[in-house]
């Protein structure tokens, strides 16, 4: 019988975050596959954890993920970390993910920290509908072109950002989508954990005079939506019910006309059932 593939989510920077199953369930696998050992050993280390490690990461993971695959085919118990957060999110775990998948191996979610989560919690910006998009490209070029096709994006957006490329970033934000609110989360959960809110532009400004330091989170706001044409209410209830006959709940029905057309949502639900 295959063994089971953990995906063990890890502190941020506060070590009180640990939770208790995952500590048992790094305490009852097989092996752990960790992105750096080094860094996965100082926390087992602290937590008095022994377990043999082995090295996952970008540049391993093709063959890396084979030889781990096998051993959970062959009835070993894996857990995957990374340095910081949860593994598979932005990450190359999504790749032994994937392999399990197709293998038919059990794949089972420890969950814990996740720094785009807690950098979207505290932004102070709408989170009913947001996109992460990582890490924008290192060159130029493509990290213009990767913003220019977010431009009308209307979701509030989450990206990583490293320090050595925050004020680039930060400028070819504030040139291609525009002024919007931004919030520059860095060191969360940390002794000095910070949230700045300001617009694109006064970020830049602001970091051309501020040395960036430690990593950062950048909550960016979403495009205003375009003019939306006039629907009646009538006519609001003609596309809920053909959404409904396509299978949609009466709910999801309602709720993506709404948004399309930006109808009340109340008004357009008791319009369907008084149909």
């Amino acid at each position: 019988m295959a063994g089971i593939l953990y995906l063990v989510a890890t502190p941020i920077g506060n070590l009180g975050d640990f939770s208790p199953r995952t500590v048992q369930t790094l305490r009852i696998v097989d092996f752990i596959a960790a992105e750096d050992t080094r860094v996965c050993a100082k926390l087992l280390n602290h937590f008095e954890i022994r377990k043999p490690l082995v090295s996952y990461h970008e540049h391993n993971r093709a063959a890396a993920g084979s030889a781990i695959l096998e051993r959970l085919i062959g009835g070993e118990s894996c857990a995957l970390v990374t340095d910081a957060g949860t593994p598979a999110i932005s990450d190359p775990g999504e790749d032994l993910v994937r392999l399990c998948a197709d293998a038919g191996v059990e794949v089972q979610s420890i969950p814990g920290c996740c720094a785009a989560i807690t950098a979207l919690a505290v932004s102070g910006l709408p989170t009913r509908r947001f996109t992460f998009e990582g890490f924008l490209s290192a060159n130029r070029a493509e990290r213009r072109g990767q913003l220019a096709a977010l431009a009308n994006e209307t979701r509030t957006m989450v990206f990583h950002e490293a320090p050595h490329r925050l004020r680039a970033t930060l400028n070819d934000m504030a040139e291609l989508l525009g002024e919007r609110k931004v919030a520059l989360c860095r060191e969360l959960t940390k002794l000095h954990e910070e949230t700045v809110r300001t617009t694109l532009a006064e970020a830049a400004e602001l970091y051309s005079q501020r040395e960036p330091r430690g990593e950062y989170v950048l909550v960016v706001a979403g495009a205003e939506p375009t003019a939306q044409a006039t629907v009646t209410l009538d006519e609001g209830v003609e596309m809920v019910l053909r959404r409904r006959e396509d299978g949609l709940r009466m709910k999801d029905a309602v709720r993506q006309v709404s948004d399309t057309t930006g109808l009340n949502r109340n008004e357009l639900y008791d319009a369907v059932l008084r149909h």
